[in-house]
């Protein structure tokens, strides 16, 4: 028999899915872009984690559609084949031996992880890299340094995207998972930031909304001075704010950018060192992190379902 405390136990959980109900009404059918990167990706625990939340999505009727980057993965194979890493204005400089590691780590190796952790939980996930039916077209793309273009080697910026490999597979009810490598149209291989690719994928694919995982909360008020994080705020609020960001949030933050000015409803940034905030996000009224919305905008605070859908 189940006792008091049992009772209250199952009652918590129902409590639990019935507030999902909403969120559940509104992304039915719906396409969500996740990039899926940092610290998330080295932890064990964190990457079995991640894989059961991008099932739950397929399984609650959500598309979810998942393009990944590498870094640690890529630094690390750099480093035993002799390759220095090296950064400019947040994105890596890619000499033609880097971008045959790059090729090699992102493709051959941490994309086969990811779709294997997802295929434990039955045949969804399958695997593909920009280059696969012209994805995603690029050409060469320039640091920008003090106001000054820098040249850092096979790094591309997408020019096109097809996605209609990807309509096929969502709709066929596999979960697309893509590696951010792009050919020009000479044929050149380009290493494509992550964020930015994920950015242009959400925008084509007129995605619900795009969630990018990181390794801090969110975009901080005030840093170093404070970690409150900021958790909402819209696209000029957002374009303000770029210039004094840090290194690493810069493209983060632009394809957050991007991807709201570009039509997709709403952008967020999450911590993917906090189990299950994919589900946080998308599932609860509080959510997490922070999100990015079309300005002009309300107040800054976030809606309920039931009010964004009204």
């Amino acid at each position: 028999m189940t006792g008091t405390n049992g009772r209250a136990g199952v009652m918590a959980k129902a409590e639990t899915l019935i507030k999902a109900l909403p969120w559940l009404e509104r992304f039915h059918g719906r396409t969500v872009v996740i990039k899926y990167g940092g610290h998330a990706m080295s932890d064990p625990a964190l990457r079995h984690s991640f894989a059961e939340d991008v099932v739950f999505l397929r399984y609650a009727g959500l598309r979810p559609v998942i393009v990944h980057g590498g870094g640690p993965q890529i630094n690390a194979a750099l480093e035993a084949s002799g390759i220095d890493s090296t950064f400019t204005a947040g994105l890596r400089v890619t000499t033609p031996e880097a971008m045959e590691v790059v090729r090699m780590v992102l493709t051959g190796q941490v994309q086969r992880d990811v779709v294997g952790l997802i295929n434990r939980h039955g045949p969804f996930a399958l695997g593909m890299s920009g280059e696969d039916a012209n994805l995603f077209t690029a050409e060469r793309k320039h640091a920008v340094v003090d106001g000054a273009p820098v040249d850092i080697g096979q790094v591309g910026e997408i020019v096109e995207v097809q996605v209609g490999v990807v309509r096929a597979l969502l709709d066929d009810g596999r979960i697309p998972v893509i590696s951010s490598v792009a050919r020009g149209d000479d044929g050149e291989v380009f290493n494509v930031n992550a964020d930015t690719a994920a950015a242009a994928i959400a925008v084509a694919l007129d995605a619900a909304k795009l969630v990018v995982l990181t390794d801090v909360e969110g975009l901080y008020a005030n840093w170093p001075d404070t970690d409150d994080v900021i958790d909402r705020l819209t696209t000029d609020e957002l374009a303000a704010l770029l210039p004094g960001l840090s290194s690493g949030m810069v493209p983060k933050m632009e394809a957050c950018l991007a991807a709201v000015r570009g039509g997709v409803p709403q952008a967020h940034v999450l911590d993917g060192r906090k189990p299950h905030a994919l589900l946080l996000e998308i599932f609860t009224d509080e959510g997490i992190g922070t999100m990015v919305v079309p300005a002009p905008a309300g107040p800054l605070v976030r809606e309920t379902a039931e009010e964004e859908t009204a």
